[in-house]
């Protein structure tokens, strides 16, 4: 960042950016704290190795003034009939529950997995279209104030 006003700012466009990351996450945090009254976000992740220590599956996201917002859940192939997407989403709804969250979203294309989001008591809040291959971006919601059944 240039402080001199003779200099012409410099435009940048490329891969991910590390740095910038980090600056627009601090600058829209405390952008964000304001006007929400909530503390910065938090990452949240929840992993499962197998015997071997390669990666069964995962997810990532974060959780922010009693919000849980699901990035990314993945499972590898040959696990997938193996209940792992389940245990790992329960996983991170027990957790976002710790943290104090009442409510999770999540996004996920129609060729993935709304109808693992939905038999897990998730709703459609709504759809972007647009996504290669005709398909779409579909929202999901759930209310985490009541644990969910096991039985």
């Amino acid at each position: 960042m240039t402080t001199d006003h003779d200099t012409a700012p410099t435009l940048t466009i490329g891969e991910k950016d590390a740095d910038l990351t980090a600056r627009l996450d601090k600058g829209l945090g405390a952008f964000n704290e304001g006007p929400t009254g909530a503390a910065p976000q938090s990452t949240l992740s929840v992993r499962v190795d197998d015997a071997a220590g390669e990666l069964i599956g995962g997810l990532t996201g974060w959780t922010w003034g009693g919000l849980c917002g699901i990035e990314m859940l993945w499972v590898r192939e040959d696990s997938r009939r193996d209940g792992w997407g389940s245990r790992i989403l329960l996983a991170a709804e027990a957790e976002a529950r710790r943290r104090g969250c009442d409510r999770v979203s999540v996004s996920s294309f129609t060729f993935q997995a709304p109808a693992f989001y939905q038999r897990h008591g998730y709703t459609e809040t709504g759809r972007t279209p647009g996504i290669p291959g005709g398909h779409e971006d579909v929202y999901l919601f759930k209310s985490l104030a009541a644990p969910e059944s096991t039985g």
